[in-house]
């Protein structure tokens, strides 16, 4: 995303046409200076259809959050000059543009000013429209797509998106599959830093507070040489919000205040952000806090453990140059302390020793990221440089058992990004060092502390090019030398080479084929310290390094490609298959070296409608997940598990010039009875479920800096696990399942 869009988060104003004409011809200028571009965007949210037009412009767009919130574009599809394509794009809108230092401007005409403002540059990670997060090559959730969707957590996140699954309904135990992987399997960052968090197998591998996000890229399977060491199955970049998208038109400083209270469980979150910019220094703070008692499932049922002990925080410093050279210090953490179940990813099972029903789960995430580049590239010369610690922190509290573990990476990148005619280039190098450690009582008065440690070196290459005005092409390689050591100081060695290659190409006006492939290197991933056993034996050989390979296929439709009456249908379709072997699936018992195999195979389908004031999309997925040649099985940790066919749709509509936008979503999770487990022990089929969400949200036209909102979740009072939670095919294990029926009614103030 470097070598894509920018934005200068601006807010500025002209007094009269002259002035519109004026910008226009400023533009034009511009615009002029290169050849014509080609131009795919269909109508979506205005903020998230600029982000792709500096993308495919190759030019800097300012967007300020609260000028374009609310507004959907025009489709754009076809070959012309950048002024053209951003005048089609706002045509409409009420909004034009002027040129800033270094691209364009969004305006409003109608707020008075002469002269335009130019703030400091941003940069936008992820896409996709309103109505469509979604694409063959991977999913992009914007902004604009997250307030709408108002997530409670990261199930909420990605709960339109059904090749993307997640598991339990507690957040301190959720954990993430994409095409069926489990997300330790992917490249996991959090502003770029690295995040593996294999902790405990009962517990979330990755807490993060949805509040704080701006966008979310997954990449399924096929991930590009730069998203970092261990794509086996793909990558996921979240990142955080940052000053200048939270800054109101015409402010140096603000702030925002909600509060939000779920009825099911008397939860109340409260959270206060304050940011500020002068001189091109900014900085940002913001702390929530969520409090609240167990909910009821569909039955009417408490669930045991799930009660809300939730706090959040983020800080962030910049200083940015007038030549646009960007300095960034952010710290960000989470932590979860309340009674969970003693298993905190179900509830009980009536096999194994007896255990108390709930015990203390305490777990801290937190991420220090120092980085450094050019905000506004151009030219071949465009450093930037990334270094970050990561930790996650598990007390498992309970009377004479009092266990604790820790897993940490310092890791970082130093790299160049070269923009040439036809593209970018991305060159540079990679680290990472990390520690997994578990302190657990001797059964004595002595304690143990158990490390294993692994380090890993890499250097990288990613070309995104347009080669032709039909044809889009990304390809890239990486070679790692990744060195790990056991608790015990016997070492292993080993180095590997990692190649992707995807493309897009259009067929017609109105159909694009993509397709893509990878083969992964991996090294060899740490143990979880709550599993370690001081008397393992590592192999005199060494541990094997898992490697992956991937490979995907799809096609797009587009209705403007045929009739500008149909501009805003699209179609898209993909099949795909990943296989990642000698994934390390260490076992207590059964020693360090004990691995398996995966095999992920299926397809997605997904058609939608955007006008100007809404959308309507459905999509289908049916995912078949093996591990060691069985369907994959709550049995294996953090391989991967059973999701099948899902159906999911949404749609949201805003009603003219009343501020009030109404919205609702359903997903559909058909049986699935492809279950293996233990011989000895058939599981049961995962059963069907329907569940459905829908809100209201007012901002008034008169009062714009306060917005309310109602949602009702599971309004049909569903009593269901969701189908990516564990145990659901062992008739002894007790799940844990959704809440039932729930109001959520929420306050904003922007001040």
């Amino acid at each position: 995303m470097r070598g894509g869009a920018l934005v200068l988060a601006a807010c500025t104003a002209m007094a009269d046409t002259p002035a519109l004409a004026d910008s226009q011809n400023r533009i034009q200028t511009v615009a002029q200076a290169g050849a014509e571009r080609r131009f795919d965007i269909p109508a979506q949210s205005l903020s998230d259809a600029l982000t792709l037009f500096g993308q495919q412009a190759g030019m800097q767009v300012s967007a300020h959050g609260d000028l374009v919130r609310g507004k959907t574009s025009n489709a754009l599809a076809g070959s012309m000059p950048p002024r053209e394509a951003l005048s089609a794009l706002l045509a409409g809108t009420g909004l034009a543009y002027e040129l800033g230092d270094g691209g364009a401007v969004i305006l409003d005409p109608a707020a008075g000013s002469s002269s335009a403002v130019t703030l400091d540059p941003i940069l936008v990670a992820g896409s996709g429209g309103a109505g469509s997060s979604a694409r063959p090559t991977g999913v992009s959730i914007g902004t604009e797509t997250l307030e709408r969707l108002d997530p409670q957590d990261l199930q909420d996140v990605f709960r339109s998106t059904p090749s993307v699954q997640v598991g339990s309904s507690l957040p301190v135990s959720q954990k993430v599959y994409v095409n069926g992987v489990e997300e330790t399997n992917l490249a996991v960052t959090i502003d770029g830093s690295r995040q593996k968090n294999k902790l405990f197998h009962h517990n979330t591998t990755t807490l993060i507070d949805p509040d704080l996000l701006k966008a979310v890229r997954v990449n399924p399977g096929v991930a590009p040489a730069d998203a970092g060491p261990g794509a086996l199955g793909g990558s996921i970049a979240y990142e955080t919000k940052d000053v200048a998208d939270l800054l109101q038109p015409g402010d140096n400083f603000g702030g925002t205040a909600s509060t939000e209270y779920n009825t099911n469980g008397g939860t109340l979150s409260n959270d206060l952000t304050l940011f500020g910019r002068n001189s091109g220094f900014e900085a940002l703070g913001y702390f929530k806090l969520a409090r609240g008692d167990e909910f009821e499932d569909g039955d009417g049922t408490q669930v045991t453990g799930s009660e809300t002990d939730f706090v959040s925080g983020l800080g962030k410093l910049a200083y940015q140059h007038g030549s646009g050279y960007r300095a960034e210090l952010s710290y960000e953490n989470v932590e979860d302390d309340g009674d969970r179940p003693y298993r905190a990813n179900f509830i009980s099972t009536d096999s194994g020793r007896p255990t108390a029903a709930t015990r203390n789960y305490r777990i801290k995430r937190e991420n220090l990221v120092a980085s450094f580049e050019n905000a506004t590239p151009e030219g071949l010369f465009n450093p930037y440089a990334r270094i970050a610690f990561s930790t996650t922190h598990l007390d498992t509290l309970e009377t004479g058992n009092d266990n604790f573990g820790t897993y940490e990476s310092l890791n970082g990148t130093l790299a160049n990004t070269s923009e040439f005619a036809l593209g970018t280039v991305d060159v540079g190098a990679d680290f990472y060092s990390d520690t997994s450690e578990g302190n657990f009582p001797d059964y004595g008065s002595d304690w143990m502390n158990l490390t294993e440690e692994s380090r890993n070196v890499g250097v990288f290459a990613q070309a995104r090019l347009e080669p032709t005005d039909r044809f889009r092409l990304s390809f890239g390689g990486r070679g790692d030398h990744h060195r790990f050591e056991g608790l015990d100081g016997s070492e292993s060695e080993n180095s590997g080479l990692s190649g992707n290659i995807s493309g897009e190409y259009d067929l017609l006006p109105f159909l694009t084929a993509s397709a893509g492939a990878s083969h992964v290197f991996g090294g060899v991933e740490l143990a979880e310290p709550f599993i370690v056993n001081p008397d393992w034996a590592y192999p005199g050989g060494g541990l094997e390094p898992s490697t992956a390979n991937n490979v995907f296929a799809g096609l797009e439709f587009r209705g403007d490609g045929i009739d500008p009456s149909l501009a805003g249908f699209t179609v898209y379709g993909k099949v795909f298959n990943t296989t990642i072997d000698d994934i390390r699936d260490e076992e207590y018992r059964g020693g360090p070296d004990v691995y398996s195999d995966l095999e992920a195979v299926g397809f997605e389908i997904g058609a939608g409608y955007e006008w100007m004031d809404g959308f309507v999309r459905v999509s289908y997925a049916d995912i078949d997940t093996e591990i060691n040649g069985n369907s994959g099985s709550s049995e294996y940790q953090y391989i991967g598990t059973t999701i099948g066919q899902v159906l999911s749709a949404e749609a949201a509509y805003t009603l003219p010039s009343t501020g009030v936008t109404i919205g609702a979503d359903a997903q559909v999770f058909f049986e699935e009875d492809s279950t293996d487990i233990y011989s000895s022990s058939p599981g049961s089929p995962y059963p069907a479920y329907e569940v459905a969400n829908a809100f209201v949200s007012y901002t008034p036209e008169s009062h714009q800096f306060i917005t309310v909102r109602a949602t009702v979740k599971n309004i049909f009072d569903e009593t269901y696990a969701d189908r990516a939670s564990y145990g659901q095919e062992y008739p002894g294990v007790e799940v844990l399942n959704e809440p039932g029926r729930s109001f959520l009614l929420s306050a904003k103030v922007r001040f």
